[in-house]
C-alpha cells in the first residue's frame, strides 16, 4: 500500500495496515507522536484504525533538549 508520509510518497509492506503498526514500523511506537491522517488528529486509543490507499499521514514526534 502507498501512504503519503510527511508530504513524500511511502510504499509501505503488505503487512502494515494500521497507525499502530506503521508506528512501529517507524520505530517511533515508544514516542510521544501526534499522529494525523487526512487532516484529522488521530487519537491514541484510535491507532487501529486501517491506513487505506494514498491516505495523507503527518507525524510529529517530540526531541528532547536544552
Amino acid at each position: 500500500m502507498e501512504i503519503v508520509l510527511n508530504g513524500r510518497s511511502l510504499q509501505l509492506p503488505e503487512e502494515i495496515k494500521t497507525v499502530q503498526q506503521l508506528l512501529e514500523y517507524l520505530t517511533l511506537s515508544e514516542r510521544v507522536v501526534i499522529v494525523e491522517v487526512n487532516r484529522e488528529i488521530t487519537p491514541k486509543e484510535a491507532y487501529q484504525r486501517e491506513l487505506q490507499e494514498l491516505d495523507e499521514v503527518e507525524m510529529i514526534h517530540f526531541v528532547g533538549g536544552g
